[in-house]
This record gives structure tokens, sequence and C-alpha cells, in this order.
């Protein structure tokens, strides 16, 4: 497991490293303004933040490219961003606009837009495994080459039968699929002992037949290193990769929920660093401290001009809508007159 490196290192590659801390920011700070609007009374249903997780996630999404595929799961917010989401989309779907990417008609976390190849979240963890390798076997029917697949779960979605079924598919089939897992520590509030009885998730990866990739998911440079190489290996056929991020849960699992049960141990060391923070200080010490003031400031202009606008948008009407959110509209009727 990869430790945190002394002094300042050079970024793997400036533009992707931008790329990373400019999204970090982003789902940061809308982040918190989310909270803010749950808090508020503005949110009906769950608001669960990725904070101390955006380094990893992001990684991800600035490791994709157009063509490929991205299942994120509920603390994803930075690794969105970085894939392309507009940032006006989660603010859309947080608030329930009907101009939002599910017209204000699903949870908050489950949108997705197939155009932009993001694939909308189910709930039942580790399910994103199976869906995102049906459409990587999907582009192979169709004879479409060099597309990866990049889904991301947590500790606890390791110990479901839907992760095994669609990693261990992802192993026999040797399809370019990515499964980023954030070990924070805690399934919710049952911690990593009581989940599984390896000393590592990395382990599993053996179990599966292919390859593991561990690292510090409170270090933004390695995980740009490690996640991106993982894509790579997977985008030039070396078949699936399972990536294991140390880092902690920075919150609750979600705004209604105070995270008391989490030890302090836990807290006070490396494992609890906040991955924002050490970008921070990197970005700094590079001499990038007046570009990372713009980014903060960039970041919370785009926020409150979402906000204000979303705020100001319909909500779904029940008489006009055709409850369809990404069904094809007349698909079931073609069949029918068949």
């Amino acid at each position: 497991m990869a430790g945190p490196k002394a002094g300042v290192s050079a970024p793997p590659r400036m533009d992707l490293t931008e790329s990373l801390g400019r999204a970090m920011l982003r789902a940061r700070t809308v982040e918190d303004k989310l909270a803010s609007l749950y808090r508020a009374g503005r949110i009906v249903g769950g608001v669960y933040l990725g904070k101390g997780q955006e380094a990893l996630s992001a990684a991800g999404g600035v490791s994709l490219k157009k063509g490929d595929v991205f299942a994120p799961l509920i603390r994803d917010m930075a690794g969105r961003l970085a894939f392309g989401e507009p940032l006006i989309d989660a603010v859309r779907t947080y608030l329930g606009s009907r101009l939002g990417p599910m017209k204000g008609r699903d949870g908050n976390i489950h949108r997705g837009d197939l155009t932009r190849g993001i694939l909308p979240m189910i709930s039942h963890l580790g399910a994103m495994l199976s869906a995102t390798a049906g459409v990587l076997m999907a582009k192979r029917m169709r004879g479409e080459k060099g597309n990866v697949g990049l889904t991301c779960v947590g500790d606890g979605a390791t110990s479901t039968g839907s992760f095994h079924e669609g990693l261990n598919l992802a192993a026999v089939e040797k399809l370019p699929l990515v499964t980023v897992v954030a070990d924070n520590g805690y399934a919710y509030s049952t911690p990593n002992q009581r989940q599984y009885a390896c000393t590592d998730l990395l382990e599993r990866a053996k179990g599966y037949g292919i390859e593991g990739h561990g690292l510090d998911g409170t270090d933004p440079d390695t995980c740009l290193e490690v996640v991106g190489r993982a894509v790579k290996r997977a985008r030039d056929g070396a078949g699936p990769q399972l990536v294991v991020g140390r880092l902690l849960r920075l919150c609750g699992h979600g705004e209604h929920d105070d995270g008391l049960y989490v030890d302090e141990a836990l807290r006070g060391s490396v494992r609890g660093r906040d991955c924002l923070v050490v970008m921070e200080e990197r970005t700094r010490a590079r001499g990038r401290g007046k570009d990372w003031e713009r980014w903060r400031e960039e970041a919370q202009r785009e926020v409150d001009e979402a906000v204000a606008k979303v705020s100001a948008e319909p909500v779904p009407d029940p008489f006009e809508e055709t409850w369809r959110a990404t069904a094809t509209t007349g698909a079931t009727e073609a069949l029918e007159e068949e």
C-alpha cells in the first residue's frame, strides 16, 4: 500500500493534474451547498457526500475518454464532473427540476445520461458491475473497440453477490472493466473487520484471476497515476482491473447520519487525511496558489448560478408527464404492432 510521499512530487501530467484538482474543488463546493439545502428542507430524499473521496473518484473520471462508460456510485460527484457531467444536472436532480436528466422523478443519486456514457445508478450495491459489463459486451458484439468501462463501489459492496457475479463475468469474458473500490473503513456503520476476513480487499483480485492495484486514496497524485494505469491496462486488452483505495469517509453515511461510530484513531491517521487539503497544499507548493484561488472562485460562482437558475425551474406535473426518463419513446408500441 502506497503511503504519503515526502516533499512535493512532480505531478503525473500537469493538464490531468489541473483537471483533477478542479473537479475535486467543484465537487466539494456543490456538495457543501447541497448539504446546506438539505438542512434547510429544500431537498427531498437523501444527500450523500463524497467528502474525502474526491481524489479517487475524480481520477477515474479524468482517465476516461469519449466513448467510455462510467457507472458512478453515491459518492462520485467528483468523478461525474471530471467525466463531463454538467454541474447543473446534479443540482436539477437534487432540487427536482423537470429539466434535469431524470426529469425530476427519480432519486437524487440515480441520475445518468446515456448519451454521455454515464449509466444511471442502481441502488443495490454491486449491481453496476453487471450493468457496465453488459454495456461492454454490447460494444464488443457491435464491433466497437478501445472503450473502457469504469464503475465505483465501496468496501461494503464487495461483500454482495452482485459484486461477485459481475466481476466474475467480466473476468471470464476478459472485459475492459475497471472496478474502483473506495475502502473507507465502514459499510455504513459496519467496520472492515466485521465485513471480510482477508487482510486487504486487494487480495480478492487473485481469486478472480485479474490484476489488482492498491493505493493511498488520500494522495491525489497517486490516485491519478494508479487509476490511470489501470484504465490503460484495460484499454490495452489486459482484462478487468481491480483498484482498491484506502481512505476514510469524512462525513456520515448521509447527511442524516452523524458518523459517531467512526474510530477516532482512524480520523487522526494518514487514512483520515482530507485529499482536498493535500491537493491544495501541493498545488500551492508547485507555485500555483493563484490558480487554486481562481478555481475556487469559479466553482463557487458556478454553483451559486446553478442553484439560482434551478430554483426558478418547474417541477414535474403528473398530468403532463409520459413518465419515461431514459426509455425510448415508441419502443413498446412498435413491438405491439409487430
